[in-house]
């Protein structure tokens, strides 16, 4: 994450750009129905459960280990290692899953790869005299493997490489085709996304006639509000037979740990809800309208490892006035470039800062409390809160999870019985 900047050009620019955004909204030109039934249609339709939330509107966010399904380009942000899984069961016993893995190399190198399935069943095979002859199903799986790579701290191009493998009754047929992708981070509250979806296929052959997946062309725009605490994001979307599609979505962050969701896409409403845990994991629930009734999306995730900080207090309760004078706080920082400084906060229940710790280049092992002030003051006894802030040489911020220390200088309750004669 680069370091908030305050730039009146660039704040006239995200104007402009989202007064244009808005113009096209309103433009008539945007209410092209799709067609139906194109190859590989249910891959353009695709999306997760954080994803519908928004509306679909995710190819200037993207920023998860399944946003290259959008965007390749999106995973090149991503700091720790992220593993995502998705779910959704749709109409006469039909289902999709996808499961996406993201992998920040050093450097400015991300890797990825996602597997998504379609499985349906239930479709019943006649003769010519209309007669049953049972069932039969059908069956698709794309698999993407994906890299993105930092040109400059704000530029990121990404590339899929995709499989489609189609199966239906005893035929089936696999193609092989490209996404390419671009972000580009305007301001630290904006970024601007673009994708070409489906370059040079994946194109099928189950009998003797080809059919292509029909190329499409993302572009849109990510807006952080807020504090950070909230997202707006838009999209348009132009594909052979489908004109010109508008998706859009909010998010927002309720005590970052709660996430409300609204999106609009293809004249249907979706929204939303996400819980994080502890630990990096996260719950997505998502919602869309259909004329069949709602589909419900299920997704969860888990981020580990990677590029990050971390501090641990030991002991986590001490005593200035006993025999655990002070606590060390062990420190640990992964910075995908070099460590250019670094600061330890300690709060007290209010959230005012009473004692800091910091430096330039990488963090030493550790660090020593003694439970005083930045004045050399002892602090009351109390829960105190720290969290370990690490910034690398391309202004990203690496922030480690917020925990608790305690100082107590209290002797324990003895009581002394007294005999009555």
């Amino acid at each position: 994450m680069h370091r908030r900047q305050t730039n009146v050009r660039r704040g006239a620019f995200t104007t402009l750009l989202i007064g244009g955004l808005l113009a096209t909204i309103t433009s008539p030109t945007m209410s092209a129905e799709p067609d139906q039934g194109a190859p590989g249609d249910w891959l353009t339709r695709y999306a997760g459960a954080r994803t519908v939330g928004l509306g679909g509107a995710f190819v200037a966010v993207a920023d998860e280990a399944g946003g290259a399904v959008w965007n390749p380009a999106g995973i090149r942000w991503l700091d720790r290692n992220e593993l995502q899984g998705n779910s959704v069961r749709l109409f006469d016993d039909t289902t999709v899953n996808g499961l996406s893995f993201a992998l920040p190399l050093s450097g400015r190198t991300t890797a990825g790869a996602t597997l998504l399935t379609l499985g349906s069943g239930g479709f019943e095979r006649t003769n010519e005299l209309n007669e049953s002859l049972g069932e039969f199903s059908a069956d698709d799986t794309a698999f993407l493997l994906s890299a993105a790579y930092g040109m400059t701290p704000r530029l990121a191009l990404g590339a899929n490489l995709k499989v489609l493998h189609h199966a239906i009754e005893e035929f089936s047929a696999t193609g092989v085709g490209a996404d390419l992708g671009a972000q580009y981070v305007v301001t630290d509250d904006l970024r601007l996304g673009a994708a070409i979806l489906n370059v040079g296929g994946p194109t099928l052959t189950l009998r003797e006639q080809d059919e292509t997946v029909p190329t499409e062309v993302r572009g849109g725009l990510a807006l952080q509000v807020l504090g950070d605490a909230g997202l707006l994001s838009a999209e348009v979307s132009q594909r052979d037979g489908w004109g010109s599609l508008l998706r859009a979505g909010a998010e927002v962050w309720l005590l970052s740990r709660f996430a409300l969701r609204l999106g609009y896409a293809d004249d249907n409403v979706a929204g939303g809800v996400g819980y994080r845990l502890p630990q990096g994991w996260q719950f997505d629930y998502g919602a869309s309208d259909h004329e069949l009734g709602v589909v419900h999306r299920f997704g969860l995730s888990v981020r580990f490892g990677g590029y990050q900080a971390s501090s641990q207090a030991t002991p986590e309760v001490f005593s200035p006035t006993g025999t655990q004078p002070v606590t060390k706080f062990v420190l640990h920082s992964r910075t995908k470039s070099d460590a250019s400084d670094w600061k330890l906060v300690i709060a007290d229940a209010d959230g005012a800062v009473v004692r800091t710790f910091g430096g330039r280049g990488s963090t030493p092992a550790h660090v020593l409390w003694d439970g005083k002030d930045s004045s050399g003051l002892p602090l009351p006894d109390g829960l105190y809160r720290y969290r370990l802030t690490v910034h690398d040489d391309a202004g990203r911020e690496f922030a480690g999870v917020e925990r608790t220390v305690e100082i107590s200088t209290g002797g324990p309750d003895i009581s002394v019985p007294v005999e009555v004669h």
